[in-house]
């Protein structure tokens, strides 16, 4: 739990969103004609953390992430910390990387700490929620056109988090 103003409590994860798009159900017309654009394949990637206050950390990148992207965005991260702050990940092997593992400490020194959820328990990760949102409500379907637009309309959406987006997670008190 996070103590209000003392410390930061953040959720992290990484998603992919490809160039296809996210199509979880579709219908049409009986005389309506579907169209898909020849093109290959593309996919942006994106690490990021995110509070219950919507205050949102991202990356975006054409590249993998691997546990060395993770390690630069980790330690840029640590530097900009002012008080102590939590991070919470999932057991991705590039979040246990052992360059992760061996630089912990100096983070840990700086007011940052790392924790890890138990195998198996993605409904633990509010980040996940932020990247249903993202791809199901937020993105539009002309987002998804050309590798620029898509590339703008993350960063837009991940910008305007906390502002014009926000995301409503439920708050319980421990008595």
């Amino acid at each position: 739990m996070s103590i209000e103003g003392e410390t930061d409590l953040f959720y992290g994860d990484e998603p992919h969103v490809c160039s296809e798009g996210y199509v979880p159900y579709g219908w049409q017309f009986p005389d309506e004609k579907v169209c898909i654009f020849p093109e290959k394949a593309y996919k942006l990637n994106c690490f990021g953390f995110i509070n219950r206050q919507n205050s949102c950390r991202w990356k975006n990148t054409e590249g993998n992430i691997d546990a060395q992207f993770i390690l630069e965005y980790m330690e840029a991260f640590s530097f900009q910390t002012s008080k102590k702050t939590f991070v919470v990940l999932d057991n991705a092997r590039v979040h246990k990387a052992k360059a992760i593992q061996e630089r912990m400490p100096y983070w840990q020194k700086r007011g940052l700490y790392i924790f890890f959820l138990p195998p198996y328990s993605p409904h633990l990760n509010i980040a996940e929620t932020l990247w249903r949102k993202l791809k199901k409500e937020w993105l539009n379907p002309e987002d998804y056109l050309y590798r620029d637009n898509l590339f703008y309309a993350i960063n837009r959406c991940m910008a305007s988090l906390g502002n014009c987006l926000n995301i409503r997670f439920a708050h319980f008190n421990i008595n």
